[in-house]
Parts: structure tokens; C-alpha cells; sequence
């Protein structure tokens, strides 16, 4: 049986309209007033408890996805929300993902999900859930569990369940086809790096790549992490996980765009054949690059990736990755640090970001800051020292790469919730997918 959850704005009583008298009683013994992530049963005349009221707040104050933290306290059962909501598909959303559990090697006896929401297009809230859980269930899986061979698979069938065409480059023929950087940082993991190409939709559509940092555990390389920094680098793949969370959002949606994927797939791993720090390595458009650190090697995977996708001068590149700490140290967990070449597409990623809790906050690419990357003895170092403007200097590094494109954007994101938040569970998260989605879906009606 469904259950009701009537969701109340603090200091407003006109959502309890429906509540006898006993039960507002019952309220007020409870000190029920509607703060934010405040969840009360009311039992029914009969003892039954088929109804709750949940606080969500100050109007106009409250987190957009506030209704998460009812999910979050919930056993099990379908649950119907009512109420005055600012923004129903994205309270809706709150619900379902703060409903949601990682639950691939931990069984839960515990499922909670949403029934109906006021308002919501429940279309649309399926489509942002989705595009999230993917993201969320790829970060969540271990390393031994999703090396390159099972990330291709998985992509593989991801492609075909949406129609997409689909290849890959795996091991030696990243050589023979000019992805050397991919190759380099790859080639020391038992298993071979590859790059995964598909694309959708019409091939006279406007052309929208979207390229993702698949780097599925990061040792460090030979510049080798303390154990402490190791821990979590099962979400170093992050970047590609929410790349195939937005592509699963267009597509789903059915934009009228051609959509191009990218993710190089990799393991920085460390065996007689890693890449060193001081290596030079060629790139896909033809810079010799100086390896300055082997730990920071995502920008290198990126590069060549960025490269092809230039090469077809899309109207917009979007890329993802977990790339710097410098862009934890600047903007924190929460926020996804953007670079762009396009101020107004910059405007709009934020503008959806923040109402549908997904926010990200834009950097500069200063251009005094290049000749940091300066190198005596190649093109380009692929890192700058000193310990300064360090998500900076590697969003410049990356815009090397690009030369075609109208548009460029670069993501940088922890993808991972380090405490529980609204509608957030601790684990791997979805970043910048939804505003992404929501600003394409803006720019590109369907008609």
C-alpha cells in the first residue's frame, strides 16, 4: 500500500488542512514546525501509521533537494508526496535519490521508492534519476570488479541499449592510430587501455562531443600516492561515469543533437613499462609533452581524447574529470570547478546548476598563467610547480587541445559525496551532468 507524506513549508499550517484535530494534536506534542528534514508518523484513528508530515524548511532557504532526507529516514514502501513545492521534478528527484543504496556487494532489506509527487513530470524526473544512478553505481564499484575489459563491456551495452554506434581502440592500435598519450599512461596495467568512441543521433544535427576521464584506479604511477590519498581512487573514472550519466539524459530525452562520446579507459598502474616522470611524450596533435609528474595523468588521457573531438569542430565540447585537488582546494566538494571558452554557455551551466542541485562555480583560464607550462626541452610540460593556480594551469594544458570547437567547457569534480547530504548518500555522485543536461536541453528544444 502507498503511503502519504505531506511535506510542510516551516510556519506554514495550510498544507495541514487535511489532519483532523487529533492528529494536529499530535503534532504539537511532537514539537512538529517543519524544520528542515523534521519527519513525523501520524498514526490514523486506527493506530495505523499510512501518512507522515516532513519539514522541509524556510521557503525560499531550503535545499533544493530537501525531500531527500525524508527518503533517507524512510523503511520500507511507496511513498505519494504532497505539497506546495518550488520545484516538483527536482523535489521529486530529492526523494528518489535519497532513496538510493549501492547495493551491488551489500544486500539491503530496505527499499524505499517514490510513488506520485504534485506537479512533477515523472518522465523527466525518471530521465535526471537515471542519468544519476549510473554515475552512482559506476564510482560505487571497485576497482577489481570494473577494470578496462568490464568498463568497455559495460559501455558496449550502454551504447547498444540507445541505438548508439560503437567502437573502441584498445592496446597497440592506440599507436597505430595516434593516441600515444593514451597508450602511455595505460600501458603498464595487466589490462590494455583503449579509448571508447560512439555516437547518436542525426548526422546533420548539431554536433555535441562529450569526453570523459575513464582512469579506473590511480595508483599515482611511479610517482606513487601515500596510502591515504589511494583509498578513494576507485572515482578517479568519475569524470566518464557522469559523461555517460548526461549522455544517457540526451538521448533519453531525444535532443535533436548528434552526440559524440569519448572516454579513454585506463589504469595508471605501475610495472617495468610505466611512463616516468621526465618522459617526453608525443600527443595526438602532434605536441611533444614533458611528464612532470606521472600522477597527473588524466589531463594526459584527456588530451588526445580532446584532440579527436576537435578535429570534427563540433559546436560544443564538454569534458569531465576528477582532476585536480588544487579545484577541491578552490571551490571544495560540493562545487564543480568550470573553465570555458564560452562565457555564455559558462552562465547557463551555473544558471541550471544551483536550482537543480548541481551546482558549479566558473574559473578563469588566465592566460598568464600558460607560460607556467613552459618546458626547456618539449612543446609543453604537462604540469606547472610551485604549488600555485593548479586546476588553472591544467584546464590551460588542456585547452592546447582544442582549436576547432565553438565551445569548450571543462568540469572538475570530486564525484564523491564525503558526508551525507540532501538527497546525496556518502559514496560516488553525479556532478555536473544535470546542469549540463539542462543547459543543452535549453540550447537544443525538441521541436
Amino acid at each position: 500500500m502507498t503511503k502519504s507524506i505531506t511535506c510542510v513549508w516551516q510556519g506554514d499550517q495550510s498544507q495541514l488542512a487535511a489532519l483532523n484535530d487529533t492528529q494536529m494534536a499530535w503534532l504539537k506534542a511532537n514539537d512538529f514546525e517543519g524544520k528542515a528534514g523534521s519527519l513525523l508518523a501520524v498514526p490514523s484513528a486506527n493506530g495505523n501509521i499510512d501518512q507522515y508530515v516532513f519539514g522541509m524548511g524556510e521557503k525560499g532557504k531550503s535545499h533544493p533537494m530537501v525531500t531527500g532526507l525524508a527518503a533517507s529516514k524512510l523503511q520500507n514502501g511507496e511513498f505519494d508526496l504532497h505539497g506546495e513545492f518550488e520545484n516538483p521534478e527536482i523535489a521529486a528527484l530529492g526523494f528518489r535519490l535519497g532513496a538510493y543504496q549501492f547495493n551491488q556487494f551489500k544486500k539491503s532489506d530496505n527499499s524505499v521508492s517514490l510513488g506520485k509527487l504534485s506537479g512533477a513530470n515523472g518522465a523527466e524526473v525518471s530521465i535526471m534519476a537515471e542519468a544519476a544512478e549510473i554515475a552512482r553505481d559506476l564510482i560505487n564499484r571497485p576497482p577489481n570488479d570494473l577494470g578496462p575489459d568490464n568498463y568497455e563491456k559495460y559501455i558496449r551495452e550502454f551504447a547498444k541499449k540507445h541505438g548508439a554506434e560503437v567502437r573502441s581502440i584498445v592496446g597497440e592500435d592506440l599507436l597505430d592510430q595516434n593516441f600515444p598519450m593514451i597508450h602511455a599512461v595505460g600501458r603498464a596495467s595487466a589490462q590494455a587501455p583503449r579509448l571508447l568512441d560512439f555516437t547518436w543521433g542525426h548526422e546533420d544535427a548539431p554536433k555535441v562531443t562529450l569526453v570523459g576521464k575513464g582512469v579506473i584506479f590511480d595508483s599515482g604511477g611511479l610517482d606513487i600516492k601515500p596510502a591515504s590519498n589511494m583509498l578513494l581512487m576507485k572515482k578517479d573514472m568519475g569524470g566518464s561515469a557522469n559523461i555517460l550519466g548526461l549522455a544517457h539524459s540526451i538521448m533519453s530525452a531525444k535532443l535533436p543533437v548528434r552526440l559524440r562520446v569519448l572516454i579513454p579507459v585506463v589504469e595508471n598502474a605501475i610495472s617495468g613499462s610505466a611512463f616516468r616522470p621526465g618522459d617526453i611524450l608525443p600527443s595526438r596533435n602532434g605536441m611533444s609533452v614533458e611528464i612532470g609528474n606521472t600522477d597527473a595523468e588524466g589531463r594526459l588521457v584527456l588530451a588526445d581524447a580532446l584532440s579527436l573531438a576537435d578535429e570534427e569542430s563540433p559546436e560544443i565540447i564538454i569534458d569531465m574529470a576528477t582532476l585536480t585537488g588544487a579545484a577541491r582546494v578552490a571551490v571544495g566538494t560540493e562545487l564543480a570547478a568550470l573553465f570555458s571558452t564560452d562565457d555564455e554557455f559558462a552562465n547557463e551551466l551555473m544558471a541550471q546548476g544551483v536550482p537543480s542541485s548541481d551546482p558549479m562555480w566558473q574559473m578563469p583560464l588566465w592566460d598568464n598563467y600558460d607560460e607556467m607550462l613552459a618546458s626547456p626541452i618539449a612543446d609543453v610540460n604537462h604540469m606547472s610547480f610551485g604549488g600555485y593556480a593548479g586546476a588553472i594551469t591544467a584546464a590551460l594544458f588542456l585547452r592546447r587541445f582544442v582549436k576547432n570547437a565553438k565551445s569548450w567547457s571543462h568540469i572538475d569534480m570530486m564525484a564523491w559525496a564525503d558526508k551525507p547530504r540532501p538527497g546525496r548518500p556518502l559514496g560516488g555522485t553525479e556532478q555536473g551532468q544535470r546542469a549540463a543536461y539542462l543547459a543543452l536541453k535549453k540550447r537544443y528544444p525538441k521541436t
